[in-house]
């Protein structure tokens, strides 16, 4: 199998007149990888995959897919499935006329009768589009975007409108593609589903990538954070703590379960109540939100802001 990666960028630019879209990105997606490309809204991301999935050309820059210009529709896209963020099915086919449809303009082999299984829409088969809910539209979405198992598949939003059954399902079927050597790229708001599932993740902001790695790599970068509040009379806490305008105490710190230890240990041993003690790592939206912070204008935000968002 080949080690080339599925997608390269290099450099990438764009510009809509005076306003430059995308700024000098570049980063590879590896073969068999889920590869979260996440942002805020504007951040450029969408401009990015629409010019990896060969629908826009950049101003500048280099793009491969399977090592290939993603413009080269022939060779690129058969082996391209895509869930766009919105549907854009015609209203008066049903559901088995779309997926026939896009089934056939894919060039991919593939049954309906499977498909619409995999997204439970078997009994729906015959129903107009127009007729579906908006959680059934998303996944007839994704029922068009893995037909035939394609090779690297785009997901945006996928999960938005469904409920936590369906939700499931889908990446059930995300996983079996990934189990059939399938490559992945995310993009969504629902950063939790992000830091449970991508191998890495790219952070986008005013048009830069900003910050990559894995999910564990970029969150070792802001410490860790217990909260807990103290009765009246308690003696000082051992460990080093910012009170809060709500009267708790904030720990920061890149040695979580040490200096938790040392706090229940000094708790007991002195008899006080930790009260609403919480305490976790970094998350991923902490990370998120520290991203103004490569900005000089803008001060970076401490864990324990990042925490009270």
């Amino acid at each position: 199998m080949s080690t080339a990666p599925v997608i390269d960028v290099e450099n990438l630019h764009l510009r809509y007149g005076d306003f430059q879209a995308v700024r000098d990105v570049s980063f590879q997606v590896q073969r068999g990888e889920l590869y979260a490309l996440l942002g805020t809204n504007g951040a450029g991301k969408t401009s990015t995959l629409e010019i990896i999935e060969g629908h826009r050309r950049p101003t500048s820059g280099e793009v491969r897919v399977f090592g290939r210009s993603p413009r080269e529709r022939g060779a690129v896209r058969p082996k391209l499935g895509i869930m766009l963020q919105e549907s854009g099915f015609s209203p008066d086919l049903t559901v088995k006329e779309s997926v026939q449809l896009i089934g056939a303009l894919t060039l991919r082999e593939d049954r309906v009768e499977r498909v619409l299984g995999v997204v439970d829409l078997t009994r729906k088969a015959g129903t107009l589009v127009s007729q579906l809910s908006g959680g059934e539209k998303r996944r007839l979405d994704f029922a068009t975007a893995v037909w035939g198992s394609p090779e690297l598949v785009f997901l945006d939003e996928p999960t938005t409108g469904l409920d936590i059954s369906s939700r499931d399902d889908l990446w059930t079927a995300v996983d079996e593609l990934r189990n059939g050597g399938a490559t992945v790229v995310l993009t969504t708001h629902y950063l939790e589903e992000a830091q449970q599932r991508a191998d890495r993740v790219g952070l986008m902001h005013r048009g830069e990538l900003r910050r990559e790695g894995s999910v564990a790599e970029l969150t070792r970068q802001l410490p860790g954070v217990i909260r807990f509040g103290l009765p009246p009379t308690a003696p000082r806490p051992p460990v080093e703590a910012s009170s809060q305008p709500d009267g708790t105490h904030v720990v920061e710190t890149f040695a979580l379960a040490r200096d938790l230890k040392h706090l229940l240990q000094w708790a007991d041993d002195h008899r006080v109540e930790l009260q609403g003690l919480s305490a976790g790592p970094t998350r991923l939206d902490d990370v998120f939100r520290t991203l103004d912070a490569d900005d000089p204008a803008q001060p970076a935000p401490s864990a324990a802001s990042a925490a009270r968002s």
